[in-house]
């Protein structure tokens, strides 16, 4: 495809620019033309649209100095890992540097029912239909349209999972998504359908091999149909280095309910973007967070729940603890529709501060445009409780120890939602492991 059929982007060079994204898509091979259009689309209004400012109020308090693609490189070499090594056990699909490397055979009996654990390329194909439905479909409101659309322009590939009608899943499916290589750039992507009545979990773990500077730009779509219980736990350990940048959107239908957790561990400055519609009568969404932030890391959470129907609920817990010179930003916003009668909203961000350091910047609000609705938000910023710190200190716990009991004790409240028991400790235990380091 000749590079003169693309606009130039002006803001950025190099990997993004007008001939690597041409590169980008000849190293696809042969696409749908569907798939090819939606491309191109993305990268059109990639290259039209400017890089944040001070000034945007959708980055409000972000470093928006450290926000710089310069630097960043695609992949060029397929990385053959195997499958990688996940806290959560052995995942179905693992992908480095944007690229399949390993999968796991799905038990016959889940295959006979119908259940899909493939990845978006084979997708465009077998299951373009769901694909166009899905993939990207709710447009992002939340200040990063700019790089949305870099990640729907390069994803090079990802996750599809799909559970038919009925369907229930004990276990969960875990997908492993992976950098390495100093300096590259990765588009990991997981599309979730649980159709009428299904059951599953799903976990995502995003990670580095190396202690490189990486650039993630990923996305999820879930995508909760009438009845059905869906579970979305996501855990974001990248390297050091890393600046990240997530977004996820999930459409809840009918009698249906969406649970989701983002852990937030990694990167030195991470931003994630949460979006929630509640499309139909008996709706509920639970949005949960954790963040464990030090050092200099900056983790930046903006959520919008929007209430489309009458008698729909949403709940947001979002928990962060703050060490040494980090800095957290949330920024919520609850919306009710004209029709969402009988709405329920809630909305609390806590945030504990482990050191005089750090910031803690939250920025909740409504938008109410019903009238028989019950909608409450808040946000809070607080110290260890000193009282308790020397209760457990004059028992012979150490000062360390007993500030990492309190701060599991505040973080309890969210990882007690977690059903599923293994699941629950696992998180546990890779929360402990980052106040090791």
């Amino acid at each position: 495809m000749p590079a003169s059929t693309l606009p130039e982007t002006k803001s950025l060079t190099g990997s993004f620019s007008n001939e690597a994204f041409a590169a980008h898509l000849a190293s696809l091979g042969a696409l749908p033309a569907w798939w090819l259009d939606r491309k191109k689309a993305a990268y059109e209004k990639f290259a039209g649209l400017p890089m944040p400012a001070r000034t945007d109020e959708a980055w409000r308090f972000s470093s928006i100095g450290a926000l710089t693609l310069d630097g960043f490189n695609l992949p060029t070499k397929a990385v053959d890992t195997g499958t990688l090594a996940t806290p959560f056990g052995p995942p179905a699909l693992t992908f480095v540097n944007n690229q399949l490397t390993a999968r796991t055979t799905l038990a016959a009996d889940l295959s006979a029912k119908g259940v899909i654990v493939s990845t978006l390329t084979e997708a465009t194909t077998k299951h373009a239909e769901l694909l166009r439905k899905h993939f990207m479909a709710q447009p992002q409101k939340l200040g990063s349209e700019k790089f949305a659309a870099l990640h729907t322009a390069f994803v090079g590939d990802g996750a599809f999972i799909y559970i038919p009608r009925g369907v229930e899943l004990a276990d969960p499916i875990v997908i492993a998504h992976a950098a390495s290589g100093k300096g590259t750039a990765v588009f990991p992507h997981t599309l979730v359908v649980a159709e009428e009545n299904a059951r599953v979990t799903v976990v995502d773990h995003f990670g580095s091999i190396d202690d490189g500077a990486h650039f993630a730009c990923g996305a999820n779509d879930l995508y909760a149909g009438h009845g059905s219980q869906l579970t979305y736990v996501a855990a974001q350990a990248w390297s050091a280095d890393t600046l990240s940048l997530q977004f996820n959107s999930t459409v809840v239908r009918r009698d249906a309910r969406v649970k989701s957790l983002n852990l937030h561990l990694g990167a030195r400055q991470a931003r994630h973007e949460s979006l929630s519609q509640l499309q139909a009568p008996g709706a509920f969404s639970e949005m949960l967070a954790l963040t464990v932030a030090g050092k200099t890391q900056e983790f930046d959470q903006r959520t919008l729940q929007i209430h489309q129907a009458a008698n729909t609920k949403s709940d947001l817990l979002y928990k962060n603890a703050l060490n040494d010179a980090s800095k957290t930003i949330f920024s919520g916003l609850i919306v009710v529709d004209p029709d969402a009668q009988k709405t329920d909203a809630y909305q609390s961000n806590r945030n504990l501060m482990l050191s005089d350091e750090a910031e803690a910047n939250s920025l909740p609000g409504l938008e109410i445009q019903a009238n028989d609705v019950r909608c409450t938000h808040g946000a809070t910023s607080a110290r260890i409780d000193r009282e308790q710190e020397f209760y457990l200190e004059s028992r012979g716990i150490r000062a360390a120890q007993a500030q990492e009991l309190l701060v599991f004790g505040f973080f309890e409240e969210v990882l007690g939602k977690i059903e599923h028991q293994e699941l629950h400790d696992i998180l546990t235990e890779i929360i402990r492991e980052k106040f090791k380091t």
